[in-house]
């Protein structure tokens, strides 16, 4: 069984496009960028040639000949000779591509000979992603894929295609949802909140309609993630990233969420760690929000490299690194305990990241003033922020008040709560958070 991704019609306006470049599709490992590119290719090519270089490493020396289309193609052939090329009607995948980066050396010469439509797939592309761009500058196509976001999860689930539209509808006119829908929505984002996105988890959910083995699923990704860091971190202290990494639910269930170090290891330092802490943002594992240096514009540029709080990229592989306990109550009660901020400020950040937002939040040492995101529309600056519950914060209010910060004229609020507006301040429930670019760009 299929689950529609938005990488379908991606995948869709990139073939359609007049002289398209080769693609290169990267992003965490299971997010479910094979499946979805065999999916696009069986609707839309007669010949599919899939090389996958952890299953077959024979396909690496494809290469031995150069680089050139026509001798990649000859070797193809000569060791699978049932495969066909037939120019215009064929695409050829290279998978898995972490194992052998050398192939995007190709992608030049592919576009140059013009016959065959090729895509490149992998994990972890992150790390390698300097050999790759070194090989193939200029000739090709990026796009990175994550984990299902809530919209996604609701389409998955059977929820139709005009769903999000009916939500961003409430929130431009700032009309709150019926209590029978406001019910049914935090319902779901609860559900989310535990199966989070990835495919597995999603398709063994939408399989059975319950939650059962859901867990075991996510728990093996995890232990899968352990044995990447293992595999792939070379130069690195393999331990050091398992430490950050394992560090993280803790760390984001104190009230001062900022990553500190000396919470890893007795002694830890900022340069033994940072490059650990890079590695699994490379990886797709993690997602930076860095302490802006002063809540204004430019955002790029104006924060502190050593200050930064680290989100899970999956709310729900979050949930599964919860101590057992709080899983438990979590799951019977739904009660989130001292990580209830936690979970709802990984969501929000989750959500901004897959709507292409970096993360940014402010922390003032000389005060209590703080806030938990930014993002900025074409001249002003708008503060963020996640409440466990449905107050306002003094940090919110002075940062809209104040005439030290010109840029900020409104607030943001994401709560337990249904859609609000005041003046300056407009809230809406935390399930609404996939849609504020869209929000911010129509309203």
């Amino acid at each position: 069984m299929y689950l529609k991704r938005k990488a379908d019609a991606f995948l869709q306006a990139w073939k359609q496009s007049p002289g398209h470049l080769p693609l290169i599709i990267r992003g965490p490992r299971q997010v479910g960028k094979t499946e979805t590119v065999r999916h696009f290719c069986q609707a839309n090519y007669k010949n599919v040639v899939e090389i996958n270089f952890v299953e077959k490493p024979q396909f690496k020396r494809v290469t031995e000949e150069g680089f050139g289309a026509d001798s990649i193609i000859r070797l193809i052939s000569r060791m699978d000779p049932s495969l066909r090329f037939e120019p215009g009607e064929t695409l050829i995948f290279f998978d898995e591509i972490q194992e052998f980066p050398e192939i995007t050396t190709s992608l030049k010469f592919f576009k140059t000979d013009g016959r065959f439509d090729v895509i490149c797939s992998g994990s972890l592309l992150g790390i390698q992603r300097k050999r790759i761009e070194s090989h193939s500058v200029g000739y090709k196509t990026d796009y990175f894929m994550r984990s299902f976001d809530f919209e996604e999860f609701l389409w998955s689930i059977g929820y139709p295609d005009d769903l999000a539209d009916d939500m961003l509808k409430h929130m431009l006119k700032s009309r709150a949802f019926s209590k029978a829908e406001l019910d049914k929505y935090f319902s779901l984002f609860m559900d989310y909140i535990l199966l989070g996105g990835m495919p597995a988890v999603l398709s063994r959910y939408v399989e059975r309609k319950t939650f059962e083995g859901t867990l075991d699923i996510q728990k093996q990704l995890l232990l899968d993630y352990q044995e990447d860091i293992q595999k792939y971190a070379e130069g690195l202290d393999q331990s050091k990233i398992l430490s950050v990494f394992n560090s993280i639910p803790p760390q984001l269930a104190k009230e001062n969420k900022k990553f500190q170090f000396s919470k890893v290891a007795k002694g830890a330092r900022s340069r033994e760690y940072f490059g650990c802490v890079q590695w699994l943002q490379d990886a797709g594992v993690i997602s930076i929000c860095y302490c802006l240096n002063f809540p204004e514009l430019p955002l790029k540029g104006n924060y502190d490299e050593s200050k930064y709080k680290l989100y899970l990229a999956d709310t729900g592989l979050l949930v599964a690194m919860l101590d057992e306990e709080a899983a438990a109550d979590l799951r019977n009660n739904q009660n989130l305990g001292v990580y209830k901020g936690a979970l709802y400020e990984n969501f929000v950040a989750e959500a901004l990241s897959k709507a292409g937002y970096d993360l940014y939040y402010y922390k003032k040492e000389t005060s209590t003033l703080e806030e938990d995101f930014f993002v900025r529309t074409a001249d002003s600056l708008i503060p963020v922020e996640v409440k466990a519950g449905n107050t306002v914060s003094k940090s919110l209010r002075t940062l809209i008040a104040s005439d030290h910060y010109p840029e900020i004229k409104e607030g943001i609020k994401f709560a337990h709560a249904n859609i609000g507006k005041t003046d300056t301040i407009t809230t809406f429930p935390y399930f609404c958070s996939f849609l504020l670019k869209r929000y911010l760009e129509k309203r």
